[in-house]
C-alpha cells in the first residue's frame, strides 16, 4: 500500500499541536490597552494548551514591557504597525514571521491588519490560522461574533480551534511596589481622562471635581489616574480639589494594578486604565455613554457597577457617589 508522505508530515504536526509537543505558536494582540487586559483569559489558556511549546506575542510598544511579566510568553515581538505603503517595512515583516516557522497564529485582534499578515506569508506554506482571514484554517465562523463581548466572542474562537477551556481575565500575574507612592488609606482611584478624539465619551470634568471635593469631605483621598493626555482633565480636578492626589502620567500598568488593590473603590469613563482596575478586583464604576456599548466591552471584575446614559451630561454625582457604596 502506498503512502502519502505529505499527507503523513501534514497530519504529524497536526497531532503534535494537538499533544501539546514543542511548536512555535504566534499569537496577535496589538492594542489597545483595554483589550490587551481582557485577552489575558485566552493568553493563558493559549499557554495551558501549548505548555511545550514556544510562544511568541506579536503587539504594539506600550504593551511589551507590562507583558513580558507574564509567563505566557518566550518571546515578545514589537509589531512596527507599517503603512500600507511602505513595502520595505511590509518586506521586513513577511520576513521576520516567515523564519519564526509558526505551525499555528492565534488572530486575536481580527481587524483587516491583522488577517493581512496571514495572506502576507505567501508564496508558501502558511501556519494553521485562528482568527477571521480568509482561508484561515481555523476560522471564528460565528456570523454573529461582534454581537458578542470581546471576552465571549474570543473563548468560542479558541473553542473553535480546539482549545475548551478559557479562564476569565486575570491580572493575578501581575506585581509592583507603590509604596513611593506614600498614600495612606482609605483613596479611590478616578480616572477623568480617555480618548482625546472621544469626548462624548467622559463625564465632565466639573463633575469630576465635585465628586472628588465630596471624597475629601468623608475622609477618602482622590487619587487621579491617567496618561499624559490626560493631563487637562485630571490637572483640573487636582487645582480645584485641595486634598486631591494627581498622579498621572507617573504610573505604570503594574503599578495601577497595585494601586487598585489598595483602593476601596473607582470611578472612571470607558478607557483602559478602568479595565485594570476592574480586574484587579477593586469595585469599580464605570461611566457609559452612547459611543459605546457595554453589552460588547464593558468591564470584567469581581465587582464593576455600570452607569450608562446617552449624554453623560445626564448623569449625577449623587448617582455615581451612591454607585461606589462607601460606608
Amino acid at each position: 500500500m502506498r503512502i502519502d508522505s505529505a499527507n503523513l508530515r501534514i497530519g504529524f504536526r497536526k497531532q503534535k499541536i494537538l499533544t501539546g509537543v514543542s511548536e512555535n505558536i504566534l499569537v496577535i494582540k496589538l492594542g489597545a490597552l483595554g483589550d490587551i487586559v481582557q485577552a489575558t483569559g485566552p493568553f493563558a489558556a493559549i499557554r495551558a494548551h501549548h505548555k511545550d511549546s514556544r510562544i511568541t506575542l506579536l503587539t504594539g510598544p506600550a504593551y511589551a514591557a507590562f507583558l513580558k511579566r507574564s509567563c505566557w510568553f518566550d518571546d515578545i515581538w514589537i509589531d512596527e504597525r507599517p503603512g500600507w505603503k511602505n513595502w520595505r517595512a511590509w518586506f521586513r515583516l513577511r520576513h521576520r514571521l516567515k523564519r519564526g516557522r509558526f505551525a499555528r497564529v492565534y488572530d486575536l485582534q481580527t481587524s483587516d491588519r491583522s488577517s493581512s499578515y496571514f495572506h502576507l506569508m505567501l508564496p508558501g506554506s502558511r501556519p494553521e490560522w485562528s482568527g477571521i482571514a480568509r482561508f484561515a484554517s481555523h476560522p471564528h465562523a460565528n456570523k454573529r461574533r461582534d454581537d458578542m463581548h470581546t471576552v465571549d466572542r474570543q473563548a468560542e474562537q479558541l473553542h473553535m480551534a480546539g482549545i475548551e477551556t478559557v479562564p476569565a481575565p486575570s491580572m493575578d500575574w501581575v506585581d509592583a511596589d507603590v509604596s513611593r507612592f506614600g498614600l495612606a488609606a482609605p483613596y479611590v482611584l478616578l480616572v477623568p481622562g480617555g480618548s482625546a478624539h472621544r469626548p462624548e465619551k467622559r463625564w465632565s470634568v466639573g463633575s469630576y471635581t465635585e465628586l472628588a471635593r465630596r471624597l475629601v469631605a468623608r475622609g477618602v483621598t482622590p487619587v487621579l489616574i491617567g496618561a499624559g493626555a490626560d493631563a487637562h482633565a485630571t490637572g483640573i480636578v487636582d487645582s480645584f480639589c485641595d486634598g486631591a492626589r494627581d498622579l498621572t502620567a507617573e504610573t505604570s500598568f503594574a503599578e495601577i494594578v497595585a494601586l487598585a488593590r489598595g483602593a476601596v473603590g473607582a470611578v472612571g469613563n470607558d478607557t483602559g486604565p478602568m479595565h485594570i482596575i476592574a480586574t484587579a478586583g477593586c469595585p469599580t464604576v464605570t461611566l457609559y455613554s452612547f459611543a459605546s456599548n457595554p453589552a460588547l466591552c464593558a468591564q470584567k471584575g469581581p465587582d464593576v457597577t455600570i452607569l450608562r446614559r446617552d449624554l453623560l451630561t445626564e448623569l449625577s454625582v449623587d448617582e455615581v457617589e451612591a454607585a461606589l457604596k462607601l460606608h
